[in-house]
This record gives structure tokens, sequence and C-alpha cells, in this order.
């Protein structure tokens, strides 16, 4: 019997889905963007591309510290979420430096005449949602961090590349903004093309192509990473987008700056569990980002005080 372990600890789940778990892709899909769909092989960098010398990592994290019920004038009772998230930004410029961290709090629901939580340890702004469902308040709580890594990233001045953990989900990003996604749950390309991905070699990517969804347009890209071997063929896989405000020719040129820049930030398994995907940057801001969180426990136990002292 053949079979490989997959890398990532089991805590974790998979960075790959199985072939029933990937659920393919609902965008339009241009294959041809660098070269045409029946060519597609892997590619090394382009002769004379270079790596950044000041890279940005950002990153964000949530939390839900209490789910609520708000209650209305009319008696009634609405549904909510009492969440800290946070966001921040490592600059990598041959040492690696904290260049803005921001932590927010807010009480997000669609009840109207909801107020702000006061409690001990921090105040929960409103953050208005568009329905009571458990997705629509997650779905809140995601936009939220997202315009706030958006916000973070701006602040943390010019860097020749900018990695965003994660899909691009928001607008607003400058240029050489990259989104960096470590697990796959859709499949993008035709099976043809899909094929080329378990090819990749350590430092190789794929074409750059084309996705356009309802509401965005981004270009794409796969790239392994090293320290996969003896894995399954997406071992190390991951996938690179960035907007499709661009020429081509731009995307192209940024997809080679990555594929040269992020292999040496690669982590490694005796270090993180979710090696190699795990970039050392993200995972070090991760960490610091989930400490500034707050002690959860203390946080629950305030809002339960600010709870009974509305009743009384």
């Amino acid at each position: 019997m053949r079979f490989a372990i997959e890398a990532w600890a089991p805590e974790y789940g998979s960075a790959m889905g199985t072939d029933e778990q990937l659920a393919a892709s609902q965008a339009d899909v241009d294959v041809d963007v660098e070269v045409c769909g029946d060519r597609w092989s892997p590619k090394a960098p382009a002769a004379g591309a270079t790596a950044a010398t000041c890279v940005v990592f950002t990153d964000g994290v949530r939390r839900v510290d209490a789910q609520v019920w708000v209650d209305g004038a009319d008696g009634s009772s609405r549904p909510g979420l009492c969440a800290s998230y946070a966001a921040g930004a490592v600059r990598c410029n041959g040492r690696a430096e904290l260049a803005a961290v921001e932590v927010r709090r807010g009480l997000f629901t669609a009840a109207p005449g909801a107020q702000a939580i006061h409690t001990r340890h921090g105040a929960y702004d409103v953050r208005a949602v568009g329905g009571d469902g458990p997705e629509q308040l997650s779905l809140g709580l995601q936009q939220r961090m997202g315009q706030l890594e958006v916000e973070v990233a701006a602040g943390a001045g010019d860097a020749e590349l900018v990695c965003v953990d994660g899909p691009l989900r928001s607008g607003g990003h400058p240029a050489g903004t990259v989104g960096y996604v470590k697990s796959h749950h859709v499949r993008y390309l035709p099976p043809a093309q899909d094929a080329v991905v378990g090819q990749l070699r350590p430092g190789e990517r794929t074409p750059v192509f084309l996705a356009t969804g309802r509401m965005w347009s981004r270009f794409l890209w796969y790239l392994r990473l090293p320290g996969s071997a003896g894995g399954h063929p997406w071992a190390g896989i991951v996938r690179c987008e960035t907007a499709a405000d661009a020429e081509p020719a731009a995307a192209i040129a940024l997809a080679d700056t990555v594929t040269m820049t992020l292999p040496r930030f690669a982590s490694r398994p005796h270090k993180d569990a979710r090696a190699p995907q795990n970039l050392y940057p993200i995972a070090g801001l991760e960490r610091g980002l989930r400490h500034r969180l707050g002690d959860a426990t203390l946080l629950y136990r305030s809002l339960r005080a600010a709870a009974v002292a509305s009743t009384s």
C-alpha cells in the first residue's frame, strides 16, 4: 500500500480538500492570460526577475467573546455577537519588525436601536449587519476584520510587496498587494491545467490566469514552496492572487517577484505545524495579535457583569 502523510498537524485539518470536498468555482476562468491553455507547464521566474527586498506581511484575527440577545423596545429579542478582532503588519527588510497593530471590539447585530456595550475591560461598539442568521453575523465580523487589514496595510509604509494572509476579500489594496491562500477548498482550473499544479517543483509556479466572479476579478497563480517533499501532489502549494486592475504583464511580473521572494520565508515542520505554507512572519504576527485580543475569560466575565447591570 502506498500512502502519503499530510504535512499539517491533524488539529488544523487538511490544507487540501478531497475531490469530493473541492467545490468547482463559479467564476469565469481565462487560462490564456500568460500562455495558451494547451501550452501550460510549470514556470520558473523569468530571467532578470528579482526578489523583493522589502516585504510587508499583514494578517487579521478574530474571536467571538460572547453570543448575546439584544432586547428591543417592542419586547422582541435579536441575536448578536460580541467579538474582538485585530489586524497587524510586519515589515521584513533584512530584519522583521512590527509595523502596525490595531485592535477593535464590536457588537454585531441587526437589532434596531442597539447601543454600545461598555465593560470594565473595553467597549463593544455597534456594528450593524444585514440579518440575524449566524452566517450573516459571522460575515459582518469577517468584513470588518478585512477592512481593518486594509487600513493597517496602508499605514505600514511603502514596500515592494505586500502579502495579505488569505484571499483579497475587499478592495482598496495598493499596487503590489498579493493575497496568500494556504488551504484549498475551491477548484478554479479545468482538468488539463489543474494537473500542472501537481507537477510543480519547489520555487515554480503555474502560468497566471484570470478569474472573474459576479462582483470581483483577480489574476491568480499557484506556487509550490520548499520543504514539502514526500507529501501528496499538492503538498506545499499556495494560491496567490492580485486585483485585475492592472495590465496582465504587471501581474506576470508580480508573480515572478512573489515566486522569488516567498520561498525564503517558508516555515519548517519542526517549528510550525502548518509548514511550509504558514510563513514565519505571518505565524509570528498571528501569535502576537491573538495575545493582544486580551484574555477571553476576563472579557466574558465583564460582559456577563455588564448584562446583569443592564437589567437592574
